[in-house]
């Protein structure tokens, strides 16, 4: 139903028949006559009018609401696609100013093995190693700032600091201290995700009610059963925010540290050495793999905080 529902709006069947008659006008050489050109802004407003309408379809249930939204953001991001491929094609942009995006396509296509070995380096070494350790040392040190006063006034403004020094200036050191491998991009991504996740980790400890810690106390619960049963499940929401701030966080941190020493591979190292070989297309296809990388990521942990925090009215509604 949701797909019949999709593939009859008449938007989107309007939307597609403009589009392939807009390519039909496309010269030999290139260009486009000018009906193509007049056309091509109408293909953008039926695709934003075919949008909004899926967005505001009504939805028989959450799987159906789920489609709903996965097609409109398909038929935005196609949308957007077609109309970079036709202006840069169709108006002969340079291409080392903007590819088209079949260019990029044909470039990640051809050049797999490269960029697998660069999204593991970067990604699957430095990146989520320094994910992991960072955000499970911003929560321990939560914990241990919940438990004492004195770290309270002592390690927040530490931790604030840290999180204020300039990657720009932390990279190279990190790279005098560890090496040129990934170690030392991963020394930089813990320093970017450990301050958003101790502050989310440590508003979250507060999250329980006065009430509820009472009714703790008269069942005689420990600190540490009160901690587990209680304080915990009700910080999850504020853990599940610092894990998906520092999911990109973690990325865009390993990729900026590996501009600044590394290894003959990498995401960071593949980009700062075709700009200056005006490969233009490879950076584009760095770019659109650790876009890639960092969406899939991001939708990962919001998985796991739906399946987590399934009790939490976030999450009902």
């Amino acid at each position: 139903m949701t797909l019949n529902r999709i593939l009859s709006a008449p938007r989107l069947t309007g939307g597609a028949a403009i589009a392939c008659f807009t390519l039909a006008l496309w010269d030999a050489e290139g260009g486009f006559s000018l009906l193509g050109w007049a056309l091509t802004p109408l293909v953008w407003v039926l695709a934003w009018a075919c949008v909004v309408g899926l967005s505001r379809s009504p939805a028989d249930g959450p799987a159906e609401a789920r489609a709903l939204r996965i097609a409109a953001a398909m038929v935005f991001g196609l949308t957007l696609l077609a109309l970079w491929q036709l202006i840069t094609v169709g108006a002969e942009v340079p291409k080392v100013l903007l590819p088209p995006p079949s260019m990029i396509g044909a470039r990640i296509a051809s050049s797999l093995p490269i960029l697998g070995a660069d999204f593991v380096q970067t990604f699957l070494r430095a990146a989520l190693f320094g994910y992991v350790v960072g955000c499970g040392a911003a929560v321990l040190c939560a914990l241990a700032i919940d438990r004492s006063p004195f770290l309270q006034r002592g390690l927040l403004p530490v931790g604030n600091l840290v999180a204020a020094l300039p990657i720009i200036g932390v990279a190279p050191i990190m790279v005098m201290w560890f090496g040129f491998d990934w170690q030392s991009k991963a020394a930089v991504v813990i320093i970017m995700v450990f301050f958003p996740m101790l502050v989310n980790a440590v508003e979250g400890l507060k999250a329980a009610s006065v009430m509820q810690r009472d009714l703790m106390q008269t069942y005689a619960a420990s600190y540490w059963q009160t901690l587990f049963k209680l304080r915990v499940p009700a910080a999850a929401p504020f853990l599940f925010n610092g894990l998906k701030i520092c999911s990109t966080l973690a990325l865009i941190g390993a990729i900026v540290a590996e501009f600044f020493g590394t290894p003959t591979v990498g995401m960071g190292f593949r980009i700062s050495t075709e700009v200056g070989r005006m490969n233009v297309d490879m950076v584009w296809a760095e770019i659109a793999v650790a876009a890639l990388a960092g969406s899939t990521f991001y939708g990962l942990v919001s998985l796991a905080e739906r399946m987590v925090t399934f009790w939490h009215p976030s999450q009902r509604g």
